[in-house]
């Protein structure tokens, strides 16, 4: 058993969490739980901003909440401009890892005849879900932006960061500011609450 502790913060998935709020419940605290990334594009992206949303999908891949997981896309938007936009992060799929998780989901959802696009090192797949597997990103097509603003309120507490024209600009999900706080928790003023 852990003692001689005043307060905690922890990180861990959603279900650890469940766990160290029971464990640590008479202490002050501060519990993260998963949470991802999405991105919404308009359509009139250029294609300097696809490519910085490259660094914001593949960037830490598999490793952070700051990482883009699903896309939210204008109806009739052509993937090919997005595409494009990434095809300079190819060598990501060098990586052992990277590459191991690209073939096991191309694998699985393939034998499960899953509607894929697939340009060589990442898989898209049109899913509802927020959070995406390494080395995929799901997307979904909107008729009107507020649709997709509407399903980015319904999953805001699995949502760390918003990449669009009007909230975090392309390329910037992984340059977070010394203020902007994992999960709007000012962590500062919790430790300095504590004197």
């Amino acid at each position: 058993r852990l003692a001689g502790y005043d307060a905690v913060i922890a990180t861990g998935s959603n279900n650890t969490s469940r766990y160290f709020h029971y464990y640590f419940k008479d202490v002050p605290h501060i519990i993260r739980k998963s949470r991802t990334s999405v991105a919404v594009l308009t359509g009139n992206e250029t294609p300097e901003e696809l490519t910085a949303l490259g660094h914001d999908v593949f960037d830490y891949f598999g490793l952070g909440c700051r990482n883009i997981s699903r896309i939210f896309l204008p109806e009739g938007y052509n993937l090919d401009k997005l595409f494009n936009g990434i095809f300079s992060f190819g060598h990501v799929v060098n990586h052992n890892k990277y590459a191991n998780n690209y073939d096991y989901n191309k694998a699985v959802w393939l034998l499960n005849m899953e509607d894929l696009l697939d340009n060589g090192f990442i898989l898209l797949k049109k899913d509802e879900r927020i959070a995406s597997p390494t080395a995929s990103l799901f997307y979904t097509y909107y008729t009107n932006i507020q649709q997709a603003y509407d399903a980015i309120a319904e999953h805001e507490q699995e949502i760390q960061c918003v990449v669009s024209s009007t909230h975090i600009p392309f390329g910037q999900a992984q340059t977070p500011q010394l203020w902007d706080y994992a999960d709007g928790v000012d962590t500062i003023r919790f430790i300095t609450s504590l004197a």
